[in-house]
């Protein structure tokens, strides 16, 4: 089940993997991290900055895993490992603001209304092998979201896809981390019906858990606030407020500590939010999805809150019915940090072309529609300082494509995480025949060990021995149709 929508085709690259054990996933190449960052000089390469132009015939030098010098006149030092990137094009690294990747389990605790209490970075997966698709459609950072499925779900974290490195060394140092919201069909079940009914049902009852989930962080916040007051005035035997783990990432959102992403979709839905909002002082940091943002732009704009959307997904809902590809142009025009996101494993493998289509439709330029999945999102998580364009000083987060990314024929060639490559294709189509001959290798032992399996017992029976007879059971009766439909025939 997807975490956003009730339908959603997906489309398997490499789907032979899948059916593959863990120990073959693990063989799928995977980046040394053990040796030092090399010396790079990416040269004779057209650069796409997402900041200031593009640079033709340029270079772009690499040392210590940040952008050291960009250019047209860059010279390679004499340890400098050199890619001639001629007729090809860099661009900065993709930036998926809304993904569910790299996550082992479900991504929804959908037991309560406010799941606040857990947080993705517990579960996070380095074997998930979608890590290296989407790195190999280059996407670099990965803003990994909890579900959809409660009013306030869980915490959020960004990680850069350093496949091959374990768990800890997937989030992004530095970058505030997050919490999921959720309104309109998801939070009140509507298209749900397993177990016990939970409160809310209605769009009412969403509104109202949010607010009373914030009144009691206010009050929560208010008596930590007094006591430590009371404490640093000196005074003893204090007894401190009980410990709240449901509040605690509440009360960060209140004091800027913590980022909101909201799953939403109809106008009136983001309105209310930003009601909310602004009565308990915190920011929408973006609203997720937000397909009908385009009808109420200016408010958006004006809270100063991001819009991460799709680029012409529409009607796979009711609730989705009135999106428009011309949504994340118009939202542009109207002053609001747009970006075009994935939501989904696949789709992020060609994220680039998403972010074309803009051009097509609402004719943001080439330079805006890159924007989408670069800078844009990178300011939407406030880690624009670090990613999200090609400028010196910043991480070296690259992909390298033999098109112009906006094209449908582009194909990343090489995708570089902090100054190190983690996708390469040339390497990977040199490595594929390797891999076969060690899948099948590892299918014939496993077919081999089941022709090994002892015989059943029945087979092993002697001659004439009979077999004993079952204890029967008496089965349920099917229910009578006055009772399952309540008495209506």
């Amino acid at each position: 089940m997807k975490a956003e929508r009730l339908i959603r085709p997906r489309l398997l690259i490499c789907s032979a993997l899948l059916v593959l054990p863990a120990a073959i996933l693990a063989r799928v190449p995977k980046a040394p991290a053990a040796d030092p960052t090399p010396v790079i000089l990416i040269q004779n390469a057209t650069i796409l900055t997402a900041s200031h132009g593009t640079i033709e015939r340029g270079s772009i030098l690499i040392k210590d895993g940040k952008i050291a010098e960009v250019g047209a006149s860059v010279k390679a030092p004499k340890d400098a490992q050199v890619i001639d990137a001629a007729g090809q094009f860099v661009m900065p690294g993709i930036i998926d603001c809304h993904s569910h990747i790299a996550v082992d389990g479900n991504v929804n605790e959908g037991s309560i209304s406010v799941s606040s209490i857990v947080n993705i970075a517990d579960v996070l997966n380095p074997d998930d092998v979608d890590i290296y698709r989407d790195l190999a459609g280059g996407v670099t950072v990965a803003n990994v979201l909890h579900g959809s499925a409660n009013a306030i779900g869980g915490q959020t974290i960004v990680i850069k896809l350093r496949w091959g490195l374990p768990a800890s060394k997937l989030p992004f140092d530095g970058a505030l981390p997050g919490i999921k919201f959720a309104l309109g069909e998801n939070p009140k079940r509507s298209n749900f019906s397993r177990g016990t009914p939970r409160y809310p049902a209605t769009r009412m009852g969403v509104e109202e858990t949010i607010r009373g989930a914030f009144t009691e962080a206010r009050d929560y916040k208010g008596s930590w606030d007094l006591y430590n007051k009371r404490t640093a005035a000196g005074e003893k035997n204090l007894i401190p407020p009980r410990r709240d783990l449901r509040l605690d990432p509440l009360v960060e959102v209140l004091e800027g500590k913590r980022y909101v992403h909201s799953h939403c979709y109809r106008e009136d839905e983001i309105l209310m939010l930003l009601r909310v909002a602004k009565e308990f002082g915190f920011k929408v940091r973006t609203f997720q999805h937000v397909l009908e943002g385009y009808k109420v732009a200016d408010e958006i704009a004006a809270a100063g809150a991001g819009a991460s959307t799709f680029s012409d997904w529409w009607a796979y809902k009711v609730e989705a019915y009135d999106a428009i590809p011309y949504n994340a142009a118009l939202m542009t025009r109207r002053g609001v940090v747009v970006s075009v996101n994935s939501d989904d494993a696949e789709e992020a493998t060609h994220l680039n072309q998403e972010a074309a289509k803009s051009m097509k439709f609402g004719g943001l330029s080439h330079d805006e529609a890159l924007k989408l999945v670069t800078l844009n999102p990178a300011i939407q998580l406030g880690i624009d300082k670090r990613v999200g364009s090609i400028d010196a000083g910043k991480d070296a987060d690259l992909v390298i494509y033999n098109h112009d990314p906006l094209s449908a024929y582009a194909v990343v060639q090489k995708t570089l995480i902090d100054g190190r490559v983690y996708f390469d294709r040339q390497r990977d189509i040199a490595d594929r025949p390797v891999r076969e001959k060690e899948k099948k290798a590892l299918l014939d032992k496993q077919k081999k060990a089941a022709e090994k399996k002892p015989e059943s017992s029945d087979a092993a029976k002697k001659p004439g021995e009979k077999k004993p007879e079952e204890k029967k059971e008496d089965k349920p009766k099917p229910p009578q149709s006055a009772l399952v439909l309540g008495g209506a025939r």
